[in-house]
């Protein structure tokens, strides 16, 4: 039998209705949501999770699997009085945010990807996450990912806003090694969930830094036009961590994409991508 875990969960934004899910990169935990969420419109109700071994959530036990990490976001949040949301989930987040619209189809109503992708690792990639993993246990620290923060980042924010990579240099060095090297283990091991994507009945939102180190502005317009009912946005001078960035981009994109999912609000409309 899975253990069941009780994820942290974050009230980042007050409002009514339809609510969003936000689940976070990695290596950092839900504060890397709160920029982006405070430069959201009034009357969104936004709630941020700690995914499992990051922020103050445990790992109680758990596996290492996007499958099992999707199953504690929907148990928490439904014990949480949650019955379906717009889920956005950032890098790893939208890992878990694929999982869950296809174990728990009918909590997702409207799909986000932000900096993220529908395919596996390639074989490379989940050797050298598996490789990783390995070397945060052996030294019980996340020295051997410090690299990854500078990668996160566009070369002009590194150069202009260098309190941005201090933050999230500190963000990283607060998670647990054994949450680190667990979310290494689970993302090298994820299946591919193109088909999730092209099958997802409900709205979906692609947003990208056009910087992107590493994902790239084709991909996600491929991913956009593969959705039934794909919405992109590219946001220029961003890269990986494109909602510390440009905050502001991305909750202009998730706010209109609010108002298609949930029409109640004020917020416009965006760019329709038709499936080819």
């Amino acid at each position: 039998m899975k253990p069941k875990l009780n994820l942290a969960l974050h009230e980042l934004h007050d409002g009514s209705g339809m609510p969003v899910v936000l689940l976070h990169p990695f290596p950092v935990d839900s504060r890397a949501w709160v920029p982006m969420a405070n430069a959201l419109p009034p009357g969104i109700r936004v709630i941020a999770v700690d995914l499992p071994g990051f922020g103050k959530s445990d790992l109680g036990g758990l596996a290492p699997s996007i499958d099992l990490a999707a199953d504690a976001v929907y148990d928490s949040l439904t014990a949480y009085g949650i019955g379906n949301a717009i889920v956005i989930g950032w890098s790893m987040g939208g890992y878990v945010a694929l999982a869950l619209a296809e174990r728990h189809p009918g909590f997702v109503a409207g799909l986000g990807l932000v900096g993220s992708r529908a395919g596996a690792d390639s074989a490379d990639m989940a050797a050298n996450r598996l490789r990783l993993a390995r070397e945060v246990e052996m030294a019980q620290s996340v020295q051997p990912i410090s690299a990854l923060v500078s990668q996160v980042m566009s070369p002009r924010t590194l150069e202009e806003r260098r309190q941005l990579f201090s933050t999230i240099e500190a963000w990283m060095r607060s998670q647990l090694p054994a949450g680190v090297a667990w979310a290494q283990r689970a993302m090298a091991r994820r299946p591919d969930r193109t088909h999730v994507l092209k099958n997802f009945d409900g709205p979906v939102t692609i947003i990208m830094g056009q910087e992107d180190r590493m994902n790239t502005v084709q991909n996600a317009k491929e991913m956009a036009q593969a959705a039934k009912h794909g919405y992109l946005t590219i946001v220029p001078g961003a890269a990986h961590f494109v909602a510390i960035e440009d905050p502001q981009a991305v909750a202009q994109a998730i706010a209109k994409f609010h108002n298609v999912v949930a029409p109640h609000t004020r917020t416009g409309s965006i760019p329709k991508v038709t499936r080819r």
